[in-house]
């Protein structure tokens, strides 16, 4: 019972944000909002500041583990790679299963991953890019599974979650046209697939997309194994490819403002008990981040 009175409450929450005049309202709260914190946004590089603005501008940015130069970076990536072999081909053995994540256990028994996410210059980072203190959802370390299978996220979609989110991807193994590459429709354009497709459903085909913007525009994320992807979802058109060479191994870290747009979207990666144990030696600023739904009893 409880749950189907959620599912109605969201519902209703959903179509009420729909309304004109509330998205009007949200508007001008969002904008006093962004406004308000531009002074107590961190310092970042010049090159920090370059990364953000590119993203700003076309919703993506491909670099790498070694160009980043984070201090984590080799501790994290010996533990993903570590990890990929515990991830099983399938879970559920049912015919339309097209990805495997790893489950909450195992994020806890290799908690340099989830860590990873919280490295302060990320941190700085997201936040400069949301323009708001942000909120990590965690991370989702995945295995896309090489078959002929197209749903959800293998669909073109926007994120609807908040105004802006954030996505850092990285790749785990090396990844071309054929390996499942994450793909986006350039941020320039999206406007104007919007209007193209102003009743389209959550998920759009291949075929429906084509109906807006020819396959040629659209741009694959390919890289080798280590390469991060930085992408502003609530902003682009973006898919996984349906990968059809090999499985596609990736680590997902999501990133939204602490007040989302969409509040009934429940996106955290793991149970609270978890969070307070991973978030216990943190700084202050980093567990408001983690444990932002209740960071102001922090």
């Amino acid at each position: 019972m409880y749950i189907l009175v959620q599912k109605a409450r969201n519902r209703i929450i959903r179509k009420l944000t729909q309304v004109p005049f509330v998205q009007a309202q949200s508007e001008l709260v969002y904008q006093r909002a962004l406004n308000k914190h531009l002074v107590n946004l961190p310092v970042i590089s010049a090159s920090d500041r370059t990364l953000v603005e590119t993203i700003k501008r076309d919703g993506v940015v491909i670099t790498s583990l070694s160009a980043l130069g984070i201090p984590s970076n080799p501790r994290f990536f010996e533990v993903a790679k570590k990890l990929m072999s515990e991830i099983p081909k399938s879970i559920s053995g049912e015919k339309d299963e097209f990805v495997v994540h790893a489950t909450s256990q195992q994020i806890m028994e290799h908690p340099e991953i989830f860590l990873w996410g919280v490295e302060q210059r990320l941190l700085n980072i997201v936040e400069n890019y949301l323009g708001l203190p942000a909120a990590y959802q965690g991370v989702f370390f995945r295995r896309d599974i090489a078959n002929k299978v197209a749903i959800k996220s293998r669909l073109w979609h926007v994120d609807l979650e908040d105004k802006k989110v954030l996505k850092i991807i990285v790749y785990l193994n090396d990844v071309n046209e054929d390996g499942g590459p994450f793909q986006y429709i350039p941020q320039s354009l999206t406007s104007t697939v919007v209007q193209s497709l102003k009743h389209r459903p959550r998920y759009i085909t291949d075929e429906i997309m084509q109906q807006a913007v020819s396959p040629s525009i659209w741009k694959s994320c390919t890289g080798l194994s280590g390469t991060v992807i930085f992408a502003g979802t609530a902003g682009i058109f973006h898919r996984g490819k349906m990968p059809v060479a090999d499985d596609r191994f990736a680590v997902f870290f999501d990133y939204t403002s602490r007040q989302p747009i969409q509040p009934f979207y429940n996106t955290l990666s793991l149970p609270k008990e978890n969070l307070l144990l991973l978030a216990n030696n943190l700084s202050k600023a980093q567990k408001n981040c983690v444990l932002w739904q209740e960071h102001d009893k922090i």
